[in-house]
């Protein structure tokens, strides 16, 4: 695998926007540049939970930080011409499946538009060399197979948010050819499988609800136990979205679509997910299905993910329940009131294998 030390000398001392830096994965990825030594800029709206990583964690203070919708072009291009960055990454987004039910319109502008927004204004920005736009493992047509689905795969989510990601494909695509190659600007798009970690406070998530119980001293409800998912820690896409901005501002041949998944290993059903949960919590956690009339979500999906490995040498760190025990890890020292960005600052140099 490319060397970590080498991209946390590559990033040193170099200006990085990312959109969505309130989030979970945002707030995550604000802390790995700030560890690295970049110029760290983020453009999001306030954080949608409470509590939220980006607040318990502080992460204001390692980030220039600008609370902007992207669906407001005027205002997000004022943003691009002040700052002038190399580097972006796309990671703004309404995200969660059954919220894109609820207010699909405002999913479609946000995860559509909003693409198309950061696009322009990357075009008329003369100072990025590299983008990397964060999409989901959601965004193939899904046809409940068995084998994991490949990049040239067919794009066509089936509800609101996986759809809005696979529109969010085909607008960067064509931006890529009509606008930014000619440009000098290299793209790649990155869609990862489910991820977990300390700080996720959202909805309808399996390991933020086992948090949520946990700490409400209840058992664990869990909606869909059947269900197959790509589970993986959240450091592991965040460091291949690096990696892949990294080495297309080197290598413009090393732009494409990547999936970034587990191992087939840790490809595991919800309900083997909570029963891992329950053995890395101990103290008598236990969960129970429920039944939950809910709009269609897929039952099984997997990833194939051998063209990262073969273009970068990739491969996951942390295993699935190494992964869970991360997040047990982080959440018990929050509850008892430690620094939360100690700890997310620990398990980065772990995970790094640094001092």
């Amino acid at each position: 695998m490319e060397s970590l030390a080498g991209l946390k000398n590559f990033y040193k001392g170099k200006k990085v926007l990312l959109t969505g830096h309130t989030g979970f994965k945002g707030s995550w990825l604000c802390a790995i540049l700030h560890y690295f030594g970049a110029q760290v800029v983020g453009v999001s709206l306030k954080p949608n939970t409470v509590p939220s990583l980006y607040e318990v964690g502080n992460i204001d203070s390692l980030v220039y930080s600008y609370i902007c919708d992207i669906r407001n072009l005027k205002e997000l291009q004022e943003i691009f011409e002040r700052e002038q960055p190399e580097i972006v990454f796309h990671l703004a987004a309404q995200p969660i499946v059954l919220d894109s039910y609820t207010d699909p319109v405002y999913t479609y502008e946000t995860n559509v538009m909003g693409t198309v927004h950061v696009l322009e204004c990357i075009r008329k920005t003369s100072s990025v060399k590299s983008f990397v736009n964060v999409t989901t493992d959601k965004v193939y047509q899904n046809k409940e197979w068995e084998w994991g689905y490949r990049e040239i795969d067919r794009l066509n989510g089936y509800d609101p948010y996986s759809n809005s990601k696979s529109c969010s494909e085909l607008v960067t695509d064509s931006y890529t050819k009509s606008f930014l190659n000619d440009l000098g600007i290299i793209v790649s798009t990155a869609r990862a499988g489910n991820v977990i970690g300390g700080g996720d406070f959202a909805n309808f998530r399996i390991i933020p609800d086992c948090v949520r119980a946990m700490e409400e001293g209840k058992e664990i409800e869990v909606r869909n136990p059947n269900s197959t998912r790509p589970y993986q820690h959240v450091l592991e896409p965040l460091f291949a979205y690096l990696m892949i901005a990294q080495s297309q501002y080197m290598d413009a041949d090393k732009a494409g679509n990547y999936n970034i998944g587990p191992d087939e290993t840790d490809c595991i059903t919800t309900g083997e997910l909570a029963t891992i949960f329950c053995e890395e919590w101990r103290d008598g956690a236990k969960w129970h299905a429920i039944d939950y009339n809910a709009p269609h979500e897929a039952n099984f999906l997997k990833l194939d993910c051998s063209k990262l490995k073969t273009t970068f040498g990739w491969k996951p760190r942390w295993n699935v329940r190494e992964a869970v025990r991360k997040t047990v890890e982080w959440s018990k020292s929050y509850f008892v009131g430690e620094n939360v960005l100690d700890t997310m600052q620990k398990q980065i140099k772990e995970y790094m294998k640094e001092e």
